[in-house]
């Protein structure tokens, strides 16, 4: 029963996908910016090239907010911001290019949960042409127009597979993998204690990679006490409904105090200041002034008082009114979602399908931190099962 269900095609878990924003990765930093901050709903957007070998575009790269934020980092580009957003997206692009893999909709579950066990991080499937009414054929010529897509010479559009949706089709009828979803976590041994952490007190800076590693991954970033303590994260899925003016505050601040900046109700007014005044003594007048420019406009749009509770209108920009550093697009807490050893695997698989993450972090019950437990680690068990039978 299990063995033919992962027989299934993927184009089963495709139904009713939203088509891939694209973008020519011959287009600058700047360009993926405007890109990225276009939309409310969707946090990332698809890179394609002409590659010679196949003849044909394809998807040859993933991008989204914190891809610009740790590229910003660096610093020469916190020297001169507006010089680095004129540069060409390769300069941001993964050299590894196997991240992005394109599957046929034809191809098996089996198919992709080996291909996503093997590394690839983001599966590219072609969305199958189905009747549509005209209500929705009008609505998807008024998508088509409003994103500039490379493939448009063809009449074909893709959307992601994501890890995801792999364990949500795999919940979904998670009763015939009995008893392998009661098990738990611990005796099916997927706690990776490889974790990336980084101290509370020590410079955000000094997390920049971690980021960029925890974002190919699909992890976070851990921040813990001298004592090893799990405190909270710095997690990508928070910081991709940033904007990038918190690459001044990364360049700035602790790993603490950016926890708190990145936090979904906004960043505190001493943080802002605290960034200011830190950006004047580093010589970083260009990021200072592009900091301060965003700042003031968001500052300008709120009219909600100290007493009152900070509203969500969108400011000009299409940011949040009250933060400099948040956009419409907030769908989620800054807070780490965590679990215990002894949670079962189904457990753990619908906490995070709820909170929309691809982990949990495990404590013990002196918040000491485990390790963490990713969907990839979940479906490698779910791949190991199979071969058993």
């Amino acid at each position: 029963m299990a063995v033919s269900f992962l027989a299934r095609d993927v184009s089963d878990l495709c139904l009713g996908k939203p088509p891939l924003r694209s973008l020519s990765a011959a287009a600058t930093v700047a360009d993926a910016l405007a890109a990225l901050k276009s939309s409310d709903h969707e946090t990332h957007v698809s890179l394609w090239s002409f590659c010679e070998n196949k003849n044909e575009v394809r998807c040859v790269g993933k991008l989204c907010m914190v891809d610009v934020i740790c590229y910003l980092c660096r610093e020469d580009n916190l020297l001169s911001p507006s010089k680095a957003l004129k540069e060409p997206l390769s300069s941001i692009l993964p050299k590894d290019q196997s991240l992005v893999v394109h599957l046929q909709p034809s191809s098996s579950l089996f198919e992709a949960i080996d291909l996503i066990l093997q590394g690839a991080q983001n599966l590219v499937v072609p969305i199958l042409p189905t009747k549509r009414s005209g209500v929705s054929r009008r609505k998807q010529q008024q998508h088509q127009k409003a994103s500039s897509t490379i493939n448009s010479h063809s009449s074909c559009e893709f959307c992601w597979l994501t890890q995801e949706d792999v364990i949500r089709f795999l919940l979904g009828s998670i009763g015939v993998f009995t008893p392998l979803p009661a098990l738990s976590i611990d005796s099916l041994g997927i706690i990776s204690s490889d974790v990336l952490a980084i101290d509370y007190y020590s410079p955000a800076s000094s997390a920049v990679g971690a980021i960029s590693k925890s974002l190919t991954q699909q992890t976070s970033v851990a921040i813990v006490d001298s004592d090893g303590t799990f405190i909270g994260e710095i997690s990508p899925f928070t910081l991709a409904c940033c904007d990038e003016t918190v690459a001044a505050a990364i360049a700035t601040l602790s790993a603490g105090d950016l926890m708190a900046y990145i936090d979904c109700g906004g960043p505190p007014e001493d943080l802002v200041r605290l960034v200011k005044a830190r950006l004047k003594e580093k010589n970083l007048e260009k990021m200072l002034q592009e900091f301060t420019i965003l700042s003031s406009c968001e500052s300008s749009q709120s009219t909600s008082s100290d007493e009152e509770l900070p509203t969500r209108t969108p400011a000009r920009s299409g940011r949040l009114a009250r933060s400099s550093s948040y956009s419409a697009r907030m769908v989620r807490k800054a807070e780490a979602i965590v679990c215990h050893p002894k949670s079962s695997l189904v457990a753990v698989m619908i906490q995070a399908i709820a909170h929309r993450v691809n982990y949990l972090w495990v404590i013990e019950d002196d918040c000491s931190l485990v390790g963490i437990v990713t969907f990839s680690n979940m479906l490698k068990v779910f791949r190991e099962h199979l071969e058993t039978i």
